[in-house]
């Protein structure tokens, strides 16, 4: 995708953090925006701001994890601009603890945001891309769907986390393989950001009634929580920075986009231990400190 002027971008978990961040490069790259969030008072604030800046933006409450919601996010973005050329599925929560300790509605919280939402937002978009191409030779769209590097290895204490973000990297793959397949004017990309400062540390502010917790949490997430937390606030590349980069893979056609290209010794590691069969790579081998305070937290929690 070359040209952003005047084309329509659509994106999820839009009100804040990267998605925020991606929406004003949009602005400023003069694309007409669709903003998707749960967060009401973020979603106008974030509309408004836009607005004032000149920006052609609409705002629309969207629980990804709804298909039907979805499916209204795009009749709307359609109802309003024509058509989609550019699709962030952003929207992402966190959830930590020892995977054993995470509860049924832990799962169906990250997996249904994580997962299920870009799973719509590809299963939707995609066709109404392809439909806007068949109708317009000249068309080219591009799909970004937001991972982590935590879809690339395995920390210990964020399996839910881990599992959602390594599903998004094997979807976006394949739907890159298949765009290719059938020879489509449409790019796809996976983003794959280390520890940004965002609020996805927070994201528990937003879980729905029908996912909440219905227990304390355990000494495991409470010691996830501190040292996700504490790596979040203190991470030195910002959400405008990742933003940035993300805009300029998309011009490119990069496939796969890093925040942090140094995180990817560690998966270098990990794919060479699988290719020789070996047990997994030690995730702390070059920090081990960490792992020793992550082993204090959860026994000092407990007593």
């Amino acid at each position: 995708m070359k040209t952003f002027r005047d084309k329509v971008a659509v994106i999820t978990g839009g009100a804040s953090g990267l998605g925020r961040q991606f929406a004003n490069v949009a602005a400023r790259e003069g694309m007409k925006l669709v903003l998707a969030d749960v967060q009401s008072d973020a979603l106008d604030r974030a509309t408004e701001e836009l607005r004032a800046q000149g920006a052609s933006v609409i705002g629309r409450l969207c629980d990804v994890r709804k298909s039907e919601q979805v499916q209204a996010l795009a009749d709307a973005a359609v109802a309003e601009f024509g058509a989609v050329h550019l699709v962030f599925n952003n929207a992402g929560v966190g959830s930590g603890g020892l995977i054993w300790e995470n509860t049924e509605a832990d799962w169906e919280w990250v997996m249904g945001v994580n997962v299920w939402g870009v799973i719509h937002g590809v299963r939707i978009f995609t066709k109404l891309m392809l439909a806007s191409a068949a109708q317009d030779p000249a068309f080219e769209g591009h799909i970004v769907n937001t991972a982590s590097m935590a879809g690339l290895v395995n920390t210990p204490a964020m399996g839910v986390y881990n599992v959602s973000k390594h599903a998004v990297v094997s979807l976006s793959e394949t739907l890159y393989h298949d765009l290719q397949l059938v020879e489509a004017p449409i790019g796809a990309s996976v983003l794959c950001p280390y520890f940004v400062p965002t609020g996805i540390s927070q994201s528990h502010r937003n879980r729905p009634e029908d996912v909440r917790m219905t227990a304390g949490p355990t000494a495991s997430q409470l010691a996830a929580q501190v040292m996700t937390d504490k790596a979040v606030s203190s991470g030195k590349v910002s959400a405008e920075d990742v933003a940035e980069t993300t805009f300029k893979a998309i011009a490119a056609g990069q496939f796969y986009i890093y925040s942090h290209p140094e995180a990817l010794t560690g998966v270098r590691e990990r794919m060479e231990h699988i290719v020789a069969g070996d047990n997994p790579a030690d995730p702390y081998t070059h920090a081990p400190q960490l792992r020793e305070i992550l082993r204090a937290k959860i026994k000092g929690a407990k007593q």
